[in-house]
């Protein structure tokens, strides 16, 4: 783990040495460059949110939680009960 933080650290070294080296009006026009695509992908972001939740169809609907399994028919869960419930009906003789 020492070994990858150092390694680490390195390449960051390295990189800011590369950084400085260059010169102030490179620094500027890198920086002002990343500054603008990261604007555009905001507001690429911003409209496509405002599109999504502009359209009429988009109604939230409230709904009850249901249990997937008991919306099958037949479950599995169903059957053992039921057979298990015959056989405790069938033990203690109640109908």
């Amino acid at each position: 783990m020492k070994k990858l933080r150092a390694n680490i650290d390195r390449y960051f070294d390295k990189l800011e040495e590369r950084w400085q080296a260059l010169p102030v009006r490179k620094q500027h026009q890198y920086t002002l460059c990343f500054f603008v695509g990261y604007l555009l992908l905001t507001a690429g972001v911003i409209f496509k949110v405002w599109y999504d939740t502009s359209k009429s169809g988009n109604d939230m609907i409230i709904e009850h939680i249901e249990n997937p399994v008991l919306k099958k028919n037949g479950s599995p869960a169903r059957l053992q009960d039921s057979v298990s419930t015959i056989l405790k009906n069938q033990i203690y003789e109640r109908k």
